[in-house]
């Protein structure tokens, strides 16, 4: 593993996770382009988006107490952006903003809103939250939400409540158009008798068939599994899970509705499922991928990299968030965790995905700014060539997906305008 920073830009993307950034004066001296901070219902966001070396995307927590003691400052130097250490003052990187659409600043036709209040980009992928809050938040007469959440907490700030089908379809087609998504990701949170299902069930069959796009879904998990093969049908590609805390007696505290409504075996069943849905697909290229989401910083790193290992050895894939300790959550008075205690983590997601054959990195341009993708984890390994052939086998397979989805996209399309229905542009 390279441990200079200036020179491994993954190490960089955990470092800014961990200790935040500040932003020096000289930033705010020419009209920013980039995207503004936005405090959504998607969760862990509350950075400035920016993109490091190599392609890398992320979020860099400013706005949180413990990036005011952060070592990193962003300046402003000859119209370009650089990242330097406090104290010496020396220079660790040059970073672009993520660039900020126009349709940001544009309103739906069918509601008047402004669509970043529809959805927001997460990286290059659209994230959105269609419906009402978590009730976990709503209980009475004590909460019994997620303590590192800051879901209730943001909504109405820059997210609206409820949205309807006509307005999101607005904002997809409008990020296809001008931001080139190609996937689109609904998330909810807990409803009585669970029915996230068929809130979401209306918007994933208009999108899918109106745009074409790959569509993830991220909810509780539903108590019919069959409810998952219907979804697949329906053209879904990705469904995610968040149990949160691979430690039992952890997630009970810091995850009490999750462990009262659910717990975590029915998480656990619900990932298993899905990636066997998935297992004969590997090699058609019709994806589906099944996800167990943790939060890393929570629990010992040891725990993290126990549900690494048994969520890849089920053939899902695991999504591995960086703990932050957001403005007004029960837990933001908590430090963030210590890159050194991180890297073993990331390092054993990527060797895990790719002892176990996983697609990891197939989908064409889906980059994530909240989190280390399991392939960035390759910036964490000791022996980057061990998985030499394996990589190239991904790649090849990373260049056929892409050839096929967007032949896909435009038969789509050509389709749609032969029986003289309105077609959006090509990704």
């Amino acid at each position: 593993m390279q441990t200079d920073i200036r020179r491994n830009p993954g190490l960089l993307k955990l470092e800014l996770y961990c200790k935040g950034m500040r932003i020096d004066d000289s930033f705010f001296n020419e009209t920013r382009q980039g995207r503004r901070i936005m405090r959504t219902r998607a969760g862990l966001g509350s950075g400035l988006e920016l993109l490091l070396e190599d392609g890398l995307w992320t979020n860099v927590p400013v706005a949180e107490d413990f990036a005011k003691s952060s070592p990193y400052i962003l300046f402003r130097e000859d119209e370009k952006l650089v990242i330097r250490r406090d104290g010496d003052r020396e220079k660790i990187a040059e970073v672009e903003l993520s660039p900020k659409p126009e349709w940001y600043e544009q309103k739906t036709k069918s509601s008047d809103k402004m669509m970043s209040r529809i959805g927001s980009l997460q990286g290059t992928y659209l994230g959105i939250y269609p419906s009402k809050v978590c009730e976990y938040w709503l209980e009475k007469p004590e909460k019994s939400n997620c303590k590192f959440c800051s879901v209730g907490l943001n909504l109405g700030v820059d997210d609206a409540d409820e949205k309807s089908v006509e307005e999101v379809l607005e904002v997809v087609i409008a990020a296809r158009n001008e931001s080139r998504i190609t996937y689109v990701d609904f998330n909810t949170g807990h409803y009585e008798g669970d029915t996230y299902l068929d809130i979401l069930e209306p918007y994933v069959r208009r999108v899918k068939e109106e745009t074409g796009l790959l569509i993830g879904v991220q909810t509780p998990p539903h108590n019919d599994l069959s409810r998952y093969d219907k979804l697949k049908k329906m053209g879904v590609n990705r469904v995610s899970f968040c149990f949160e805390i691979w430690d039992r007696e952890r997630f009970i505290d810091v995850c009490p509705g999750k462990h009262r409504e659910y717990g975590l075996d029915r998480y656990l069943e619900a990932i298993d499922y899905c990636a066997k849905l998935g297992q004969g697909d590997r090699f058609s290229f019709d994806p589906w991928v099944s996800n167990g989401e943790i939060i890393a910083g929570l629990e010992p790193p040891e725990k993290s990299i126990e549900a690494i290992d048994w969520i890849t050895s089920r053939g899902a894939i695991p999504t591995v968030c960086v703990f932050r300790p957001l403005q007004a959550t029960d837990y933001a008075h908590l430090d963030p965790p210590k890159t050194e205690d991180m890297i073993p983590i990331f390092g054993r997601l990527y060797e895990a995905c790719m002892e176990q054959g996983l697609p990891i990195g197939v989908a064409p341009n889906v980059h994530v700014s909240l989190v280390l993708l399991p392939e960035e984890g390759r910036y964490f390994t000791k022996n980057p060539r061990k998985f030499a052939l394996k990589e190239m086998a991904l790649a090849a397979k990373k260049q056929v997906f892409r050839r096929k989805f967007l032949g896909d996209l435009e038969a789509h399309d050509r389709r749609r305008a032969e029986k003289g229905i309105g077609v959006s542009q090509s990704a």
